[in-house]
């Protein structure tokens, strides 16, 4: 269970949390920089928000253990291996869809997005998990995060040399400007992009070795808990000792972010699992739960169907203009926590009838 409130924790921050904050801010000024660390870094360092990505792709990686071992004693390992790609395209197009599909022609297409990096993360970490020891798993992700440092820091790129990591001046955005086509996030490159797919792959590889240790039935609750503190703390630190010279970039996904925030992703789920699984406190955390099995599911929700504006017909109108003449702001508030509210009452629903939507 603690994983699955983990997971609808993420969510939960990735489907209106957003919006609840913005309308704070506008309610209760904040200082400038207060204000910039509740949105994503502008390029190099870390802001709040830079975790939930990661977040969600390591726990990707933990989910597998759980699910793919089911499926490998009953379907053997060809078989869900293509379960896998299955799955894995399955997400890719819906990825494609969220940003409009062909809508507006196929130059606007978005080949590489969020629902598609997570697409590309499953599809790697789960064959890896499939047809990899745990020894060749270490290796594989050791291989990701120093041949991706490698290649960013010893490969010239025109114009700008070798060692780099500006935007637009590094190995990752080049390789997006050159090769990948259609529309891209950043003008001529994309925070989804082609090269730093690779550490992302070893972002759910480090979850994957978490859910390994929870699933472990050898290993005491305890001991769990206290090897993936000790695994988050080494993390951080490693994470910002290799920042001095690979900086904390999430727009290309550098390894220090990855152990970074692998990292505290760790600590988050000790914490999780301590309290949840060892402790066995989960009254409060059912909402999570909730929105964490159908959390694909209020993605897409959230992204083709206006919660706002459903939101705006119970509160908008007269009753908004009169919250706006209480305190500016409170308005928009009152319409972000109940469009919010909207999420956890249909994964609600869908839960108490048993009803989880899978790809």
């Amino acid at each position: 269970m603690s994983i699955d409130a983990l997971r609808g924790m993420d969510m939960f921050f990735i489907v209106g949390v957003e919006e609840v904050f913005e309308a704070l801010s506008a309610m209760f000024p904040m200082t400038p920089s207060l204000n910039d660390r509740l949105q994503h870094a502008p390029w190099a360092g870390f802001h709040f928000y830079d975790l939930i990505f990661p977040l969600f792709a390591f726990i990707v990686g933990a989910s597998l253990v759980f699910s793919l071992s089911k499926s490998v004693a009953t379907d053997g390992k060809a078989g869900t291996s293509r379960k896998i790609l299955k799955r894995s395209l399955i997400l890719y197009l819906l990825g494609i869809l969220i940003y409009g599909g062909i809508h507006g022609g196929i130059e606007h297409v978005r080949l590489l997005g969020v629902l598609q990096r997570l697409a590309l993360c499953f599809g790697a970490a789960g064959l890896a998990f499939v047809w990899l020891s745990p020894r060749k798993l270490v290796a594989l992700t050791v291989s990701l995060l120093v041949g991706y440092w490698a290649m960013l820091t010893f490969i010239s790129v025109p114009g700008f040399g070798a060692g780099d990591f500006a935007e637009g001046h590094n190995l990752t955005n080049w390789i997006d400007r050159m090769y990948l086509p259609f529309r891209k996030w950043d003008g001529d490159h994309d925070p989804e992009g082609i090269l730093s797919t690779l550490p992302a792959i070893a972002s759910s590889l480090l979850g994957v070795f978490a859910g390994l240790l929870i699933k472990n039935p050898a290993v005491a609750p305890a001991r769990k808990v206290r090897l993936l503190v000790l695994w988050g703390i080494a993390g951080v630190v490693a994470g910002l000792l290799w920042h001095l010279q690979f900086p904390i970039i999430k727009k290309i996904w550098s390894s220090s972010f990855v152990l970074f925030t692998a990292g505290i992703s760790s600590l988050l789920l000790a914490c999780f699992y301590y309290v949840i699984d060892m402790k066995n406190h989960r009254g409060w955390c059912r909402p999570f739960v909730w929105i964490g099995m159908n959390a694909i599911t209020i993605y897409l929700i959230a992204h083709f169907v206006k919660l706002e504006g459903i939101a705006d017909c119970f509160v908008g109108g007269e009753i908004n203009a009169a919250l706006e003449r209480v305190h500016p702001g409170l308005g928009a508030l009152v319409t972000a926590l109940l469009a919010l509210s909207f999420s956890f009452l249909i994964c609600g629903f869908l839960f108490q009838r048993k009803i989880f939507l899978r790809v």
